[in-house]
């Protein structure tokens, strides 16, 4: 399918490969994510990250995810793979973020109101929002409160993540407005494994979506 113009960035992540990198991008991805974090099932190492991102066309942002990892391995790790942007989903301080030789994306898990305290504090280019789970730091295919992703956006620029799928994400775009949306586990069929089908179903609903303006 061609590229479609949508209303606001999109990111794959959870890439584990290059036939699944080169769809999203096919699709009208504007970013790719890759999870550093070894404890998730869609854990990819350094080395096949920098071959799918050598294979990648150019405009495409590449990101990776990491969690509460040393600053001097996240930026070993954005250097040798030439990353444009790490997303950070553990307990990393305004301190650590300016630590990192790349842009940041300070990811957020909302539990409630609280979640939101101290992200004033961060000097990030924006703040993933995800939903909140005792399973495990993303990927978990729940869907975050849209209400207090609402109210992030005060604080800059929001990427909507959480239990985003074909079916929701026309309703989420229209609800929150964020500056973008990661999706991972609704676009997959088993993890660090996409479903051709899901993808194109997923940017085929933003493309026949309800009038975004």
């Amino acid at each position: 399918m061609s590229k479609i113009k949508s209303p606001v960035k999109i990111k794959i992540c959870g890439i584990t490969d290059l036939a699944d990198a080169l769809l999203a991008v096919q699709c009208g991805a504007d970013a790719v994510g890759f999870i550093f974090y070894n404890k998730s099932p869609r854990f990819v190492s350094t080395r096949r990250v920098k071959e799918i991102v050598s294979a990648l066309p150019p405009f495409v942002n590449r990101v990776g995810v990491f969690v509460n990892e040393s600053a001097d391995r996240v930026n070993r790790a954005a250097d040798a793979c030439r990353l444009d942007y790490v997303q950070l989903h553990g307990d990393e301080s305004p301190a650590y973020c300016k630590k990192m030789n790349r842009k940041v994306i300070k990811a957020v898990r909302l539990k409630d109101s609280r979640s939101l305290a101290g992200l004033r504090a961060y000097r990030v280019s924006g703040f993933l929002l995800d939903a909140y789970s005792e399973a495990g730091q993303g990927g978990t295919g729940q869907p975050c409160d849209w209400t207090l992703a609402r109210d992030a956006k005060k604080y800059g620029p929001v990427i909507l993540a959480g239990g985003l799928n074909p079916g929701n994400v026309v309703d989420a775009i229209l609800r929150v407005r964020p500056y973008g949306i990661d999706v991972c586990s609704g676009v997959e069929k088993s993890p660090g494994k996409k479903s051709p089908a899901k993808i194109r179903a997923f940017f085929h609903a933003i493309a026949g979506g309800k009038k975004f303006s």
